[in-house]
C-alpha cells in the first residue's frame, strides 16, 4: 500500500518544553494506524499539528498529504483535504438536533437559505451509514454518549473524509459500544476510509489495527506491522513506558482486619422517574486491608450505588443503612459522609472531581478547608505546603502546585483528585473508574497507591468496567447487574468468565 500520510522529522516546542522531537510518522492508504503512548508522550500534540490546529510555521518538519507537502494553516484548511480529527471531548452542541450538528458551519443552503429537507436527507442516509436508526431531528444531549461518538463519525462523513483521526473514542463508552464504533472503523477501512485511532486500550488496538507507532517523550520509538509480525501488548507497553512490566499489577500482600464498611438493605429510587428502583436492597462490606471490587455492566447500578452513599448525591427516597467501624453513619448529605469517614473518587474526574480552572494547590485541599484556614480564613502557606506534601507523595509531574490542573495529563489529574480525598483522612475510599483515560504506565501508579491505602488500613471499594483490573487488584468482587447484587466471589475463584456468567444468567 503507498503511504496517504507521511510526517517527517516534526518539532513542536513550547515555552521550556519540546513536545515533539523529530517525530516521524507513515500512514498507508485504507489502513487503521494505531498510535500509543503514555500521557504526555505528544501523541494529541502531534494530531494537533497534523489537523491544523497547531498551524504551518509553529513547528518544524514536513507533512506531506497524498504525496504533495501539506501546509495548513488551520482546521478549515486540512477538513478541505478530507483530514478530520474527533477529539476525546466531542465537540457537538447537545441542545441542537443531530441534523443540526451534522452539518454545523457546513450548512445545505441555496443562496444563505437552509433547505432542511435536504439536510434532513442527507443526515438519514449518514445515520444509516454509521448504524443509527434516530430521527435526524433529535436533540443530541439526549442521546447516550456511544450514540454521539457515532454521530461525531457521521459529520465526519459528510465532509468526505479520506482520513479519520480518533483520540481516545471509546474511553467512555461501554464494551458494547466500544464493539460497535470499532466494528464500524472496519467496514469504514473496507470502503477505503483511513483512520488513525489514539487509544489506551491495547486490546483494542490489537483487534483492528494494521500498524502501531508508539511514541515516548515526544520522540517516536518503533512503528510495529501486523501484517508482518504479531503485535502484543507486552511489545506496546515496552516500548511505550521503556521497560518490561511483567506484572501489569503490583504485588502486595493481601492481609483483611475487621470490617470497616458496611451496607445493609440499601434501596434507591430513580430522581426523575418515581416508579423506577435503581439500587434494589443491596448489602455489602469492606475490611479492613481489603480491596472490593463491584464488578457489572454500564447501566447496572454501580455508580448510582456509589453515589447514593456518598452524601445521597443521587436518587431519592434512599433506605438502608450505612456502618464505619461497627457505628451507624450519618451519611445524609456529602459533608456528613466526610465527617463519617468516607470518600469518593468520582469517574468524571474533569466535571465532578476537579475544577480545572484552579490551581493543583486549591483543588487539593477542597474537600478539608478547615485544615488549612483559622478562623474561617485560608492560610495559603499552610495550603501550599500541603500541596507540596501530597505532590511528592504521589508523584504529581508538575513544575509547580500553582499550575492549572486542567494542563495537567489524565494520570496527574487522577493523582490530585486521591490527594484531595486523602486529605481527608478517610477510612473508606469509594473509587469509581479510578484509572479511565490514563495510560498503563499512570495506571501501574495509581495501583500502587491504592495497594498502599489497603496496607494502612483503609477499606477500599473499587468500581470498575475494566475485568482484568479487578481481577489483578481485588480480595474479593461483588457482582451487580440491573441494580441488584447477583453475585460474591473470592479473589482465587474469580475468573472474566464467572463474572460474566453471573450477570447474565442472574
Amino acid at each position: 500500500m503507498t503511504a496517504l500520510l507521511e510526517m517527517r522529522s516534526i518539532t513542536k516546542t513550547f515555552p521550556g518544553v519540546k513536545a515533539l522531537d523529530q517525530v516521524n510518522l507513515v500512514v498507508r492508504k485504507g489502513e487503521i494506524h494505531a498510535i500509543c503512548g503514555e500521557n504526555g508522550a505528544g501523541k494529541s500534540t502531534l494530531m494537533k499539528v497534523l489537523s491544523g490546529v497547531y498551524p504551518a510555521g509553529s513547528y518544524e518538519g514536513d507533512i506531506l498529504y497524498d504525496g504533495e507537502i501539506a501546509q495548513f494553516r488551520g482546521i478549515r484548511d486540512s477538513e478541505d483535504r478530507g483530514i478530520i480529527i474527533i477529539h476525546q471531548e466531542l465537540a457537538l452542541v447537545p441542545l441542537l438536533s443531530i441534523a443540526e450538528n451534522l452539518f454545523l458551519g457546513n450548512e445545505r443552503a441555496t443562496k444563505g437559505v437552509i433547505s432542511w429537507p435536504e439536510t434532513f436527507r442527507q443526515t438519514e442516509t449518514l445515520l444509516k451509514k454509521v448504524g443509527l436508526s434516530e430521527a435526524p431531528g433529535i436533540q443530541v444531549g439526549k442521546l447516550g454518549v456511544g450514540k454521539q461518538q457515532l454521530v461525531e463519525i457521521a459529520k465526519a462523513l459528510s465532509k468526505d473524509v479520506r482520513l479519520l483521526i480518533l483520540d481516545e473514542p471509546t474511553a467512555a463508552l461501554s464494551e458494547s459500544d466500544s464493539q460497535a464504533l470499532l466494528d464500524l472503523l472496519l467496514e469504514l477501512k473496507a470502503q477505503g476510509v483511513t483512520s488513525i485511532i489514539i487509544s489506551h486500550k491495547l486490546n483494542e488496538v490489537r483487534r483492528v489495527a494494521d500498524s502501531v507507532t508508539v511514541i515516548r517523550d515526544g520522540t517516536t520509538v518503533s512503528t510495529l506491522d501486523a501484517h508482518k509480525e504479531p503485535i502484543t501488548e507486552d511489545r506496546i507497553v515496552r516500548d511505550m513506558v521503556g521497560r518490561d512490566m511483567a506484572h501489569r499489577y503490583p504485588e502486595r500482600t493481601r492481609r483483611a482486619g475487621d470490617v470497616v464498611f458496611e451496607v445493609k438493605g440499601w434501596n434507591v429510587w430513580h430522581p426523575e422517574h418515581a416508579e423506577r428502583q435503581v439500587i434494589k436492597d443491596i448489602s455489602f462490606n469492606a475490611r479492613a486491608g481489603e480491596v472490593v471490587g463491584i464488578a457489572g455492566l454500564m447501566g447496572s447500578g454501580r455508580t448510582e450505588l456509589a453515589m447514593s452513599i456518598f452524601g445521597r448525591s443521587y436518587g431519592r427516597n434512599i433506605s438502608g443503612e450505612v456502618f464505619v467501624n461497627g457505628k451507624a453513619a450519618d451519611t445524609a448529605t456529602v459533608g456528613r459522609a466526610i465527617d463519617a469517614g468516607l470518600a469518593y473518587v468520582t469517574e468524571d474526574r474533569k466535571s465532578l472531581g476537579l475544577i480545572l480552572d484552579e490551581t493543583i494547590q486549591r483543588n487539593t485541599s477542597l474537600a478539608n478547608l478547615d485544615a488549612v484556614a483559622t478562623s474561617g480564613v485560608i492560610n495559603e502557606a499552610r495550603e501550599t505546603e500541603v500541596a507540596e506534601k501530597y505532590r511528592a507523595a504521589m508523584r504529581i509531574r508538575t513544575p509547580s502546585v500553582f499550575q492549572k490542573v486542567g494542563n495537567l495529563s489524565g494520570g496527574n489529574q487522577q493523582k490530585v483528585v486521591l490527594s484531595k480525598w486523602l486529605f481527608t483522612e478517610p477510612e473508606v475510599l469509594i473509587l469509581d473508574e479510578p484509572t479511565r483515560g490514563i495510560d498503563v504506565g499512570a495506571k501501574y501508579e495509581i495501583y500502587g497507591i491504592i495497594n498502599d491505602l489497603s496496607a494502612q488500613g483503609k477499606a477500599v471499594v473499587m468500581i470498575s468496567s475494566e475485568m482484568p483490573e479487578l481481577l489483578g487488584m481485588c480480595d474479593r468482587i461483588y457482582v451487580m447487574n440491573e441494580g441488584e447484587f447477583v453475585g460474591e466471589l473470592n479473589a482465587q475463584d474469580a475468573t472474566q468468565e464467572r463474572i460474566m456468567s453471573l450477570i447474565v444468567t442472574e
